[in-house]
């Protein structure tokens, strides 16, 4: 069993992506600082990077994330795949690793949610 673990972080999806950072810094005073490919952005509160802003993609052919995309932290990313699997969900992006970040999964529960599972580095 993998142990309950609170989620790391949150990225939001979005078609305009400078129509959303503006959005986002108008209506709550979000900062946000370049990393990582075109099109994403962290957001910075107090030094901290909280979630980020990124352009939307398909996870799987006509499987386009319209919501606030949240990851889990785990401590084995090929352990909870398996697990994932075993409950009966479904892994949507196998896993990809981001240099000095960690290694990242998508899946998808029996529901069809869709959530990020990163063990960091």
């Amino acid at each position: 069993m993998i142990p309950m673990t609170p989620i790391s972080h949150f990225a939001i999806n979005v078609d305009d992506f400078e129509a959303a950072k503006s959005f986002y810094q108008q209506a709550f005073s979000w900062e946000y600082q370049k990393w990582g490919p075109p099109g994403f952005v962290q957001i910075v509160e107090d030094g901290q990077v909280v979630g980020a802003i990124q352009r939307r993609r398909e996870l799987e052919p006509g499987l386009r994330l319209n919501a606030f995309e949240c990851t889990i932290a785990v401590p084995d990313v090929d352990a909870t795949a398996a697990a994932i699997v075993s409950a009966g969900g479904r892994i949507l992006l196998p896993k990809a690793v981001i240099p000095t970040v960690g290694a990242l999964i998508f899946a998808a529960d029996p529901s069809g949610n869709v959530f990020g599972a990163m063990q960091y580095d």
